[in-house]
């Protein structure tokens, strides 16, 4: 065997041609934005432009019908104009009506319907497809068809109520202390299912040992509902009323399907004033405004809530 300084061995080396130069690929942190920015600049086109652009807005008196009017600036005029009329805090109270009872609704009849279903009893699944149904559902489809149903002459609910006040022609969605109930009922109808499916996630996700080690102890149903089923739970529930809370304050077309406007206005919700404001009398401006204040009351909501969200999950 030839040792590596024979005259053999150099002279082979030194007839041997060189080596390719060795390519510089992209690194990997040079890779990974090569991938996240066209992510970044589509986020950047979709959603931080127009926010700001809305925000600049709500400073002015631009109005969208008319493009050739001179933009002037009002400060905070807009902001002052809002806060001092009584038609926006009417709108906030109708909007903070509609989401709590629509939220305690589907979160006491959602719990309830996840705690049966995860008996697993003989036709449960069956019954569980039933259910999710409405979900699947448009909220504009949705307002449609219960608007058929509110009608005097077909609505199960309207003919209960109306036996009991002694009306004929009674409608829900017509009069002025229950449409609003009315509303809540359809939301309730339609989005229970989904504050379902989540409570269900969250009680199959319990370990069947906790339970065990709980009868062992001598510990009750109720006991172990109070300090071990809902304890475990209560992160998931928390999560369905953040999800639907922000729905429920961005509803709309629902709404708009059910009441066409009426009674009064008594179902005018925060976004529905919104839409009169922008798009019926065309003040762009002063809409902005009110969608900029939406936003931070959602955006301050939410951020306090999920800062307790983790504190509970993290117990």
């Amino acid at each position: 065997m030839n040792a590596p300084d024979h005259p053999d061995t150099v002279r082979a080396a030194e007839a041997a041609p060189p080596p390719p130069p060795r390519r510089r690929g992209l690194s990997d942190r040079a890779l990974a934005w090569v991938f996240i920015a066209p992510v970044i600049a589509l986020l950047l086109a979709i959603n931080i432009f127009p926010l700001l652009w809305n925000i600049w807005l709500s400073f002015t008196n631009y109005r969208a019908n008319r493009p050739g009017m001179d933009v002037r600036g009002m400060g905070t005029g807009n902001y002052e104009r809002l806060l001092g009329q009584d038609d926006v805090w009417e709108s906030l109270q109708h909007t903070a009506h509609f989401v709590t009872w629509s939220l305690f609704f589907q979160v006491v009849i959602g719990f309830a319907l996840a705690w049966l279903i995860n008996k697993q009893f003989r036709g449960s699944g069956l019954w569980t497809t039933l259910i999710v149904l409405p979900m699947m559902l448009s909220p504009a489809v949705v307002g449609t068809f219960w608007t058929y149903l509110y009608q005097p002459q077909v609505g199960i609910f309207n003919a209960i109520v109306g036996f009991f006040t002694g009306s004929t022609h009674f409608s829900m969605i017509a009069d002025r202390d229950l449409a609003p109930w009315a509303i809540v009922l359809v939301d309730t109808w339609m989005w229970t299912p989904f504050v379902m499916l989540i409570c269900l996630a969250g009680l199959r996700s319990v370990p069947q040992d906790l339970y065990e080690a709980a009868e062992i102890d001598g510990a009750s149903p109720l006991r172990q509902f109070v300090t071990i089923t809902l304890p475990m739970v209560l992160p998931f529930l928390m999560l369905a009323v953040l999800f639907r809370g922000i729905e429920n304050f961005k509803m709309f077309d629902m709404v708009v399907e059910l009441t066409s406007g009426g009674p009064g206005s008594v179902t005018e919700l925060a976004n529905i004033f919104l839409k009169r404001e922008a798009f019926e009398k065309w003040r762009t401006g002063y809409a902005a405004a009110l969608a900029v204040i939406l936003f931070v009351t959602v955006f301050g909501f939410a951020n306090i809530y999920v800062k307790a969200w983790n504190t509970v999950k993290q117990r």
